[in-house]
């Protein structure tokens, strides 16, 4: 299998009436966040099944897939990347890591982040040291910051809540509200396996919270308590 076999599948998938969508739903726009990404209108579902089909593609043509200049062709390599990180040696997970680290330009939305920083950073990070990430939470770049934050999704599954917590800190005062967003989903996660740990966090720190980060972060609390949060800003 090839990588021009999986790009004609890719193509063979779009739906041209979803490239204006898509572009505006990824704030392609003038100065927005994903200014100037192109779309070919191949939903994810899709693109998850091509994944699985080529998950063998070799790792020069997953390398070109992911510096593609389609939006879909960047998220369907990340996705070639999971499988390969999951079912790869020592040497290989290394190898997709540090691939992944040093590629972020390329992982340049939302979406293309929430899959894969979790998947990849998080696993690899878990028995090593993980303050690395408060370097890409103070980067200008934002895309790192939102893959400092969503890697600590990978800790929170396994009960492990600090390196959210410290990285929630340094995120307090950013400015970009997709980090608003992210950072308040992870202490929700937090909340989910913990309500005390993320009360306590909120606590201390709830009234100087952007208020788009505080409500995701109080989003499943009951009622009474999501008040209690939401007028200590």
């Amino acid at each position: 299998m090839s990588l021009e076999q999986l790009q004609a599948e890719l193509r063979a998938q779009a739906n041209p009436d979803k490239v204006d969508v898509y572009k505006r739903f990824f704030k392609t726009g003038p100065g927005e966040y994903g200014e100037g990404d192109l779309f070919l209108g191949v939903n994810v579902p899709a693109q998850r099944r091509l994944a699985g089909k080529y998950r063998d593609l070799n790792w020069l043509d997953t390398i070109r897939l992911l510096k593609s200049p389609y939006h879909e062709e960047r998220l369907t390599a990340l996705l070639i990347m999971i499988h390969q990180f999951e079912r790869g040696d020592v040497l290989t997970r290394g190898r997709v890591y540090r691939f992944y680290l040093n590629n972020t330009r390329y992982i340049n939305n939302w979406d293309l982040v929430d899959t894969s920083a979790h998947k990849i950073c998080g696993p690899y990070l878990m028995d090593k040291d993980r303050t690395f990430l408060d370097n890409l939470a103070r980067s200008r770049d934002l895309w790192k910051r939102r893959i400092s934050i969503i890697t600590t999704y990978y800790f929170i599954k396994h009960d492990q809540f600090d390196d959210t917590l410290r990285i929630a800190k340094i995120l307090l005062h950013d400015k970009h509200d997709l980090i608003h967003k992210a950072t308040g989903w992870m202490l929700r996660e937090v909340g989910n396996r913990n309500q005390s740990v993320e009360e306590e966090f909120l606590d201390t720190h709830a009234a100087e919270m952007p208020r788009t980060m505080l409500r995701y972060a109080v989003e499943k609390f009951p009622p009474g308590l999501r008040k209690k949060y939401m007028t200590m800003k």
